[in-house]
Order: structure tokens, then sequence, then C-alpha cells
């Protein structure tokens, strides 16, 4: 408990752009959150009041670090399972608790639950050698998805495999270097879609809209909220399995299921057990933000509402350039509030690279085609300087 405040001390483990974005919705809790950062210049380091130097594989520095804080919370899915164990053990709170936890962190233990409680989701086997991904690929057809068990995020540790040939090229390799594998169906699908769903150690649940995700290169570029023309039947749908997940779980937190929609119905890809970039939007488009309603969940505190403030919002990120701009990142931003007053700007204070997450701009309205084209010029102009062509300008 902190002494000058008398609130709790909330501890995230990691110090990128979810963290930062959670030490903004502490404030307004009256709360500095404490963070865990691997270095000075990570993303919520360079702005949260209490930041530990700490890697998250290192189980000393997550003892020390927990033993500070009242509930310990992720910004990320990649702390070893056995050192979170370890601290629950030691009576450390850990929000989500490392079982739940596990099951985001591994695909094929996800799959295998999933399958267990009759949720659909792709065909899938375990891959122990070549074999097994040539004979699925021959009974489900060619191309596949192989995916390394642990570990991926943004499109890493996927491969779509086309071909047998293809399979004996790529497989033993990745398996001579220890990484764990399943193969999936390639799934044809009209779009993929999220539910984020909160939870309470209480038991209390919260859903937001369903949302769609626009993806490229594996990096999630667009959310639009909530999904265009999706039937209420689905959203019930959508809503209900990320709760059940959620309960059947026991998360406390934030769960993001992301969904394929298919002809023939709602198909789970993946789960994620923290603030998730299909939630970004409701930090200016929700009465409650997925940051603040995280720490409502790990602190045990009722949970806000999930209503949308406007008929349409679109999220889109701001991915780095492939060369620098000139135009410096302030005089970007003058341009884009000249041109734009309605726009919410988040950015990370990361250093610009090519692909990668700078930030994220919303736009809230009426018509969501309107705020698309928006949204995706503004992300576009404060990553190049340069204005996109082809689209309808308001």
């Amino acid at each position: 408990m902190d002494k000058r405040t008398g609130l709790p001390v909330v501890g995230m483990v990691g110090g990128g752009q979810l963290a930062r974005m959670t030490h903004q919705a502490a404030i307004s809790l009256g709360q500095s959150l404490r963070v865990l950062a691997a270095g000075e210049n990570e993303s919520a380091g360079l702005v949260a009041g209490e930041v530990v130097q700490g890697h998250h594989t290192d189980l000393e520095a997550l003892r020390a670090f927990g033993a500070g804080v009242d509930v310990l919370t992720f910004d990320h899915e990649h702390v070893p399972s056995e050192h979170l164990m370890v601290l629950a053990g030691e009576g450390i709170i850990v929000r989500p608790g490392p079982e739940a936890l596990l099951f985001a962190q591994n695909k094929l233990l996800m799959r295998e639950l999933l399958a267990g409680m009759k949720i659909a989701g792709p065909a899938f086997v375990e891959v122990s050698t070549v074999d097994d991904v040539v004979n699925f690929g021959a009974e489900h057809s060619w191309p596949v998805v192989l995916k390394a068990a642990t570990g991926g995020y943004d499109g890493r540790g996927v491969w779509m495999v086309d071909t047998a040939r293809h399979a004996r090229e790529l497989v033993p390799e990745l398996l001579a270097a220890g990484t764990a594998l399943l193969v999936e169906t390639k799934v044809e699908m009209r779009r993929e879609l999220a539910a984020l769903v909160a939870r309470s150690p209480f038991g209390q649940g919260a859903a937001w809209p369903v949302v769609e995700t626009v993806q490229s290169g594996g990096i999630n570029t667009e959310v639009l909220a909530p999904a265009p023309g999706l039937s209420d039947r689905l959203v019930h749908e959508a809503q209900d399995l990320a709760l059940r997940i959620a309960a059947q779980l026991n998360v406390v937190g934030l769960l993001a299921v992301e969904l394929f929609e298919t002809d023939e119905g709602l198909l789970v890809n993946e789960l994620a057990m923290r603030p998730h970039n299909s939630g970004h939007w409701t930090m200016d488009g929700s009465r409650t933000s997925q940051f603040e309603q995280h720490l409502r969940a790990v602190l045990d505190y009722p949970l806000g509402e999930t209503d949308p403030l406007a008929p349409a919002c679109v999220m889109a990120n701001v991915l780095g350039a492939s060369t620098a701009p000139e135009m410096g990142p302030d005089e970007r931003l003058h341009h884009l509030f000249a041109r734009y007053p309605g726009v919410r700007v988040h950015l990370y204070g990361k250093e610009e690279r090519p692909g990668r997450k700078l930030g994220h701009v919303t736009m809230l309205g009426e018509r969501m085609e309107q705020l698309r084209d928006r949204a995706l010029l503004a992300a576009h102009w404060l990553s190049h300087a340069v204005w996109l062509d082809g689209y309808e300008i308001h």
C-alpha cells in the first residue's frame, strides 16, 4: 500500500506502450503505476514515475519487484511461467494467474483447451516431425499454417507452408533450433474480429462491442468499432464465448479473443491476457478504456461501463516509414491538427524505424467509411509526412 495515498500499488512487468498507456489510466485512479522495464528508454520508462530496471526473465528481479507491489500484472505474455509459479507460491498476487496466462503463452495448450470446451477453431496437430506437417497438409489440403507454440507475436513465429516440399525444407530447421510447433488449417475467412472482455476476482465480467481488425503483414493496422454489419447473433456469440473462456480459466484482468468470421460461423484464432491492440479505440471511444478496466479488474474494483461514445470509432496504427521523413514529428503534429482538429493522437515515445508501432490515432463520428479515410490519412501522415492519394478528403 502506498503510504502517501493509501491506495494499493500495481506493478506491471514490461515497459512498452501498453504499460505507458496503463500508466495514463492509473493517474486518474490516483496512482503512479510501478513498471519493471528492461531499459531506461522503453516507452513506459519515459513517463512512469516509478520505474525499476530488470528483465522479465530474471527471477530475482521479478521477486524484488513483486515484493514491493500489492498486485503484479503484465504488458506482455513472455514472463516464464515457472517464474510466475514461484512468485505466486511465495504469496505475491499475480493477475492474471500463471495457470491462466499459460494458455495465452502456449498456442498448442490453448488449442487443446478450446477443443475440450467445444469452442470452434481451425483443425490442428502438434508437430514433432516433418511428417506431421506433410500428413496434415495431405489430409486438410495445402497451404497450411505452421506456428511456434510460444513466443510469436505480430506475425512472428508464423509460416505459411505451401507444399510438402516446402515443409521438408522448413520444419527440420525449426525443430533442430528447439522451436515447439503446431500446424493448423488455413482458414477461408470473411474478416478478422476481436472480442475484448474483462473479469475481476469477484467474478464480475464486462464486454466491449466486438470489433473488426484489419491486418497487413501480420500487424494490426486498423480497428473498426463496432464491427460493421456484424449481426446481433454473432456479437452475442463472440462476447459470450470470450466471457466463458475468461470464467473457465479464472482470468483476472483483460482477455482479448481474436476471431475469424467464416461462412460457417466464428472460429477462435488466438487469446491474449493483457491490454490489446484491438482495444486501443476504447481510450477515446468508450466510457471506460481497456487500460482503466484492466487496473480495476486486477485491483478487484467494480468494473466500468463499456458503452461506445459514438456510433463509429476507427483506430489506425502509426507504423514507421521505410525512409525517415525529413519533417520532424512536432511539425507533422502541427499539420495534422490543422487538418483534423478532432483527431486523437497517442504516440509511444519510440525511435522511428521501418514498420515499428510508433503510436495510433482514433477518430469518432457517425459514418465508418468517412472515419476510415481520415484515420488512415492521419496515421500515414504521422509516419511518412505525405498525404495518401486516392482517399476522399472530408
